[in-house]
């Protein structure tokens, strides 16, 4: 027998004891939380056992029920099944929706559906009432298959997604359904590109148990998308982005109970820490011909009722429990016993195409067999209830016309609501002054309203399940490494220190932290001389509304909260003038991720300045900032990095960078991009010409090691593109960031650490990155002096006004004059001179303009008193 003839068998198992399913059940009732080997027992339950677990279950979802203001309601969504490709790269063990070029072309089908095709189902679902475009399609299928990289080719897709968002557009526009996606593994910046364009996402876990991927003959070997890890990844990364997302199992398929119940606790550690999983679907194998386990038994229905009871008590009671009705023979009451409250969708037009051969039930029995056992069965959208009003940051604006204009005040659906298309576009490009738009001036004299936004226990995750996964990373390793050897290294030749020996020297206090000092401070005047250099520039942040979640960050806020503004483009531009009229050479500009601002807005920002003031340098839009951008227009990183350009772009701050450890980033932020997006934009922007900063926050949840792996992958970006003009420290400041607020980061780096990390970036980043900047806005004039003597040589901005700092609680104001900044170098000991943004010499007549204006700025400038 071949490996792929096999039949996945599990190992065999002991039944629980009679004690031990005693123990559980009576658990269960008292609505104890279970554990995992708990719930394998559970799992096992038959005959008496399993009414008695179901029926504990059923009491928790009816609880739940009454909570949402729904009790006694069962819910479905009414759909059509749109199957845009059966081609994937993939080779699950037991899918017939699979298929391959040769037979779809023998069949007279395309190797994707066409618009056409699509739209026509989709208008067949409107007429006949439906809401939902459930869009399944194979994993990457031009990864594997010619035939379908030629057809996104000659369609002009980049790739399957881009298919995906636009068909999804279409039928918005053209049919009034809302799209619901499963396009299989998606990435973090694939999330992005299909928010703008779905109200809601899934992609079933089926499984966390590795051997069913790993071993040969088990149903997931040869699948890479079926690796658990990569699954659960994609699960976060559609928390992260605030995507109401469906997941579940697949029983049956080979599994342990054991395996199955870490399976059912690995959703609920995702939908606990993200509160972004909208349902969990409990799917029971059903073997099909043709396929390799084809003589696998079928899940059986006690099996079934069994798992969804289980995942019932560990999901609770706030969680939606789904059972496809097709695949239980008329069991309804079973399961709604077991505690489901959804049966999915069902669809008057489209046959299951994962299970063409069990067609679906009538709504008018679905309906019967609900009321049978006390429940009404209302229509859902693709879209859970919750998710519609909570509204953003879970739904873009963009579908909010869409959704709205189906969905009832419960977020429900209106059986009736006629499913007429709707225009989708971007949200008006017109830039209206909004909010505290003075708070660049009044956060130095009347401060923040509050110290933290009202959505806080909300916006940002669940705060107990991050400090759980926080607590590992925050613990110190013990460092047994040679100091003075580590020394000696890097005063010898600093560019072969060995990781050992550099973790070494990032722990160094006392004397040997002052020896490091020295040794940096000594690269430093060789490298670059004693000039101290600083830029006469301002900061202009144009939103502070966003909705992203970090969890570092005091400065965004939601629209309607006391602190939130936008600025106007006339403001901006008001602004970059201001700054030209006092000498300024730079204006930095970044703002929040707003949901009403289109991709286009950052080129509107730069041409606002450009227009204005010709001879301003544009230095603006974090990476964070580029992704959104070219997400929402739909272009690619390059694409989007040319336009800005061309709009007036001329360096981009290597901002968003935090740490660049996804250890590290996921507990510091919820939807920000991934530490390898980030490296994709700053190479992209590197090969185009633009140039970047580089920084590093620090003094939260990290520790050396995170440093030391961020300051070499700085190095190696440096060594591959030279794009980096500096780098940048940025101390936490923990005042507050909800991270602090929340007890789960600590207040700060010591000065310790801004000296050793201030050090070893001179050191780790020699030769390839010459400039190291200190902040005296987060360490104040002392703090920076301190630092040019322990390997800096710039001292960064003006900035004229500092908004990002000062929300976050920094004391040391938001302006330095000219002379502010050359008393800092004067402390240490050294000589100063202006730069411009790309450390060249700056032209006399901003010099002058800038020694003309100093400590005399105009009223709309923020100007500490004395």
């Amino acid at each position: 027998m071949s490996d792929q003839d096999a039949v996945p068998q599990p190992p065999e198992a002991d039944r629980p004891t009679a004690n031990a399913m005693r123990r559980a059940l009576k658990r269960a009732r008292d609505g104890v939380a279970l554990d995992v080997t708990e719930a394998a027992v559970l799992l096992q339950a038959r005959g008496d056992d399993l009414a008695d677990l179901t029926t504990s279950a059923a009491r928790v979802r009816d609880a739940g029920l009454e909570a949402a203001g729904r009790p006694g309601v069962i819910t479905y969504s009414k759909s059509v099944f749109i199957p845009l490709t059966r081609l994937c790269r993939d080779k699950c063990h037991y899918c017939t929706f699979v298929t391959v070029p040769g037979k779809l072309r023998r069949e007279g089908h395309g190797m994707f559906m066409s618009p056409d095709e699509v739209l026509d189902i989709a208008r067949k679902g409107a007429e006949l009432g439906c809401k939902e475009a459930l869009i399944t399609l194979g994993d990457k299928p031009e990864d594997r298959w010619p035939e379908a990289r030629e057809w996104l080719d000659a369609h002009g897709y980049d790739d399957t997604i881009a298919y995906v968002r636009a068909i999804s557009i279409r039928i918005l526009e053209e049919t009034g359904l809302l799209p619901h996606l499963n396009p299989g593994v998606m990435s973090w910046t694939d999330f992005q590109r299909l928010k703008p364009v779905a109200p809601s996402m899934g992609m079933m876990l089926e499984t966390t148990a590795e051997r069913l991927w790993s071993e040969p003959g088990m149903p997931h070997y040869g699948s890479p998308d079926k690796e658990p890890a990569v699954r659960l990844r994609v699960l976060e990364d559609a928390g992260r982005s605030s995507v109401p997302f469906t997941s579940g199992l697949l029983i049956g398929i080979g599994e342990t109970y054991e395996e199955r119940a870490d399976s059912l606790f690995a959703l609920r550690r995702v939908a606990r820490s993200y509160h972004g999983i909208q349902e969990l679907i409990i799917q029971n194998f059903r073997a099909k011909p043709d396929t390799a386990m084809r003589g696998m038994p079928d899940a059986e229905l006690d099996d079934l009722v069994a798992t969804v009871a289980v995942a019932r008590h560990i999901m609770g009671p706030s969680g939606n429990l789904q059972a496809p009705p097709n695949l239980v023979d008329g069991e309804y009451a079973r399961l709604i016993d077991a505690g489901i409250d959804d049966w999915g969708g069902v669809s008057p037009v489209t046959i299951d195409h994962v299970n063409p051969e069990k067609p679906w039930p009538k709504l008018e029995e679905l309906a019967a067999q609900s009321a049978e056992v006390g429940f009404e069965l209302r229509e859902r959208l693709c879209v859970y209830p919750e998710f519609v009003t909570r509204g953003e940051p879970w739904l873009d604006p963009r579908l909010l016309p869409h959704v709205n204009a189906l969905s009832d005040t419960d977020g429900l659906a209106v059986a009736d609501a006629p499913v007429v298309g709707r225009p989708w576009q971007e949200p008006d490009e017109e830039f209206t002054a909004s909010g505290r738009t003075d708070l660049h001036r009044t956060i130095d004299t009347e401060g923040r309203t509050k110290d933290r936004r009202d959505d806080f226990d909300v916006v940002y995750g669940d705060w107990e399940a991050l400090r759980e996964q926080a607590a590992p990373g925050m613990v110190p390793s013990r460092i047994d490494g040679d100091v003075r050897q580590a020394l000696k290294q890097a005063a010898d030749d600093p560019t072969k220190l060995t990781d050992d020996e550099a973790l070494a020297l990032l722990h160094a206090d006392g004397p040997a932290l002052d020896a490091l000092c020295g040794i940096a401070d000594d690269i430093r005047k060789s490298v670059v001389g004693d000039d101290v250099t600083y830029i006469v520039t301002r900061n202009i942040n144009f939103t502070n509304v966003c909705y992203t979640g970090c969890r570092f960050c005091a400065f965004a806020q939601r629209r309607t909260d006391a602190d939130a503004y936008t600025l106007s483009l006339d403001q901006v531009a008001d602004r970059a003038q201001q700054a030209w009229d006092v000498g300024a050479v730079e204006v930095c500009m970044q703002g929040g991720i707003h949901p009403d601002l289109p991709g286009t807005a950052y080129f509107d920002i730069a041409k606002a300045v450009k227009e204005r003031v010709p001879g301003m340098h544009v230095h603006a839009f974090s990476p964070m900032e580029v992704v959104n951008g070219a997400t929402r227009t739909g272009m690619s990183i390059r694409e989007w990095l040319t336009a800005a350009r061309e709009a007036g772009l001329d360096s981009i701050p290597g901002t968003a960078a935090e740490i660049l450890d996804d250890e590290v980033r996921w507990i510091l932020t919820k939807g920000k991009l991934p530490a390898a997006t980030w490296i994709e934009v700053i190479k992209t922007a590197h090969e185009l010409g633009i140039r970047s900063s580089s920084t590093m926050m620090y003094g939260h949840v990290d520790q050396p090691r995170h440093w030391l792996g961020h300051l070499r992958t700085l190095a190696s970006i440096q060594q591959e593109t030279g794009g980096f003009t500096e780098f940048v420290t940025l101390p936490f400041i923990h005042t507050n960031a909800p991270v602090y607020l929340a007890g789960i980061a600590r207040p700060g780096p010591t000065t310790r650490d801004n000296r050793a990390v201030t050090a070893m970036a001179r050191v780790l980043l020699h030769p390839h990155i010459p400039n190291i900047q200190t902040s005296w806005v987060k360490l104040g004039t002392e703090g920076a002096a301190e630092m040019l003597r322990s390997g800096a040589n710039d001292l960064g901005g003006t900035l004229m006004e500092e908004t990002i700092s000062r929300m976050a609680g920094s004391s040391y104001g938001s302006y330095k004059s000219v002379k502010d900044l050359i008393a800092v170098a004067d402390a240490a000991g050294r000589p100063s001179k202006p730069r411009t943004t790309l450390y060249g010499e700056v032209p006399e007549e901003r010099v002058g303009a800038a020694q003309a204006s100093d400590g005399h700025l105009p009223e709309l400038l923020p100007v500490l008193e004395p």
